[in-house]
């Protein structure tokens, strides 16, 4: 570490000079304090960096002057000298919020370590407070950012908010476009209204019609009662529909009726009901290209695409990242009641450059991790999940021979992708921007196609990793 302020305080004069003499010649600025009274003067005055106490002085002892420092400067580390006779008041001093203890004699090696990290823990809590700061000045949201990229979709959130119109949100998994949809709502003319979040993905086929127009008693087997769905839930306020491009086909014509006249008639029901409900969507799917495959209606698409907002991915927005971890420190800490105060330097460097193919979501993830396992004030870099507590995301590679077609290519990236994320089906899809339902479908049909080929194995392109037959070969990345 470069210069610092150090208080050096001992009631042996010849002592504390020596001291205050090896540290100057260390390239600190150094003051003298021979009692308590003296060093708490000269705190206020000289505002060091570290204060570097005898524990033992007469009168006022060193517990005396780091109670009285909390209120002075709590920011401030404490490093106390001790004598073996005194090591257990050098605990409690610990436990009271001292940095570290040193036994006499002095080892310097080790003192000059223990300044240095005390000065890197004061310069990552001042980031720590900095950071806290700007938190507080973006308010009780939870979008945070401060890149150029972010605050440019935040002022077309505040420009579209107050209207009427239909908002598409476009990103990668994890991105946040449920809470850019529910910020929305909140800078809208309906945020005393109910705001009702729906994912298509996640509801069978068969029963998603009742859950997003609701159905009568007996409508079907199993409907025992009246149940009113998501567009009633809604009414008044903001609906935000989540991997749209799962909707059946044939029910996309309803909605389109729902969304252009406002009245919805249940499942099973004889009468309309009108609705008043501005609608939000989002989707991992290419809609244009969807409707080339007659799977998504061209009308329907330009009805909830009025309004477009597109959310970088965080590897793009890597700015972000220690607003963001910072925000998830101090929410776990709550939950959990832990002492973590921030992160350490060195593990903010490995989490700022993480590719995050899970982007918010899986930084959420692995902050919460880090303050589970951390039982101190910083996360370190042992904290952070084996994956990227290197120096970045490990990657890998696979070859496919030319020659190939895209389906065949697109079969062989989601059987890599799968094979390097453990089998963990929910992980794949997060990483390959696809609901869990479509990477489902897609590896029931290849296995129906093994079975059809009575190919036991992982098809025809099993052996990942060779040269094509003339010995070219494309890579591609897995992460």
């Amino acid at each position: 570490m470069g210069s610092a302020r150090i208080l050096a305080v001992d009631d042996e004069r010849e002592t504390c000079e020596a001291l205050a003499e090896m540290l100057s010649a260390w390239g600190h600025k150094v003051e003298t304090a021979f009692d308590g009274h003296d060093a708490l003067r000269k705190a206020g005055e000289f505002r060091p960096d570290v204060v570097l106490s005898d524990l033992a002085m007469p009168e006022t002892d060193g517990l005396w002057l780091l109670r009285n420092l909390r209120e002075e400067l709590p920011d401030c580390p404490v490093v106390f000298l001790t004598g073996r006779g005194t090591i257990d008041t050098a605990v409690e001093a610990i436990r009271e919020g001292a940095y570290d203890f040193i036994v006499k004699p002095l080892d310097t090696a080790r003192l000059k370590v223990c300044i240095d990290r005390a000065l890197e823990k004061k310069e990552t809590m001042r980031e720590v407070q900095t950071l806290r700061r700007r938190l507080k000045q973006l308010g009780s949201t939870d979008l945070i950012a401060s890149s150029t990229g972010m605050r440019k979709v935040i002022e077309m959130m505040e420009k579209v908010a107050p209207s009427k119109a239909s908002v598409s949100i476009s990103g990668e998994s994890g991105t946040g476009k449920e809470v850019v949809a529910r910020t929305v709502h909140n800078l809208s003319l309906r945020r005393d209204k109910p705001f009702i979040a729906i994912n298509c993905a996640s509801i069978p086929a068969t029963l998603i019609e009742s859950e997003l127009f609701g159905h009568e008693r007996g409508a079907f087997t199993g409907a025992d009662q009246r149940r009113p769905g998501v567009f009633e839930m809604a009414h008044g306020g903001t609906l935000f529909l989540d991997e749209l491009g799962e909707i059946p086909i044939d029910l996309q014509a309803k909605l389109l009726r729902v969304l252009e006249e406002g009245r919805l008639r249940r499942l099973g029901g004889k009468v309309e009901i009108e609705v008043d409900v501005r609608v939000l969507s989002a989707t991992n799917r290419d809609l244009k290209q969807e409707i080339k495959n007659q799977r998504f209606r061209e009308d329907l698409y330009f009805r909830l695409n009025v309004f477009q907002l597109h959310l970088p991915p965080l590897r793009e927005r890597r700015e972000d990242v220690p607003i963001l971890v910072q925000h998830f420190v101090d929410k776990f800490r709550g939950d959990s009641a832990k002492r973590v105060s921030g992160v350490h330097p060195e593990a903010m460097e490995v989490l700022k450059n993480y590719d995050w193919p899970g982007n918010i979501r899986e930084l959420r993830n692995a902050v919460e991790r880090a303050v589970i396992l951390c039982d101190g004030e910083l996360i370190t870099r042992e904290h952070l999940p084996p994956d990227m507590a290197g120096k970045g995301p490990e990657r890998h590679t696979f070859k496919l021979p030319f020659g190939l077609s895209l389906d065949a290519v697109e079969r062989e990236y989601i059987l890599g992708s799968l094979q390097r994320n453990g089998n963990n089906k929910a992980r794949t899809a997060e990483v390959l921007g696809v609901s869990e339902k479509t990477l489902y479908n897609k590896l029931n049909r290849y296995a129906a196609e093994n079975r059809a080929q009575g190919t036991p194995g992982g098809g025809p392109l099993g052996s990942q990793g060779n040269d094509g037959p003339l010995g070219a070969s494309s890579s591609f990345l897995v992460r």
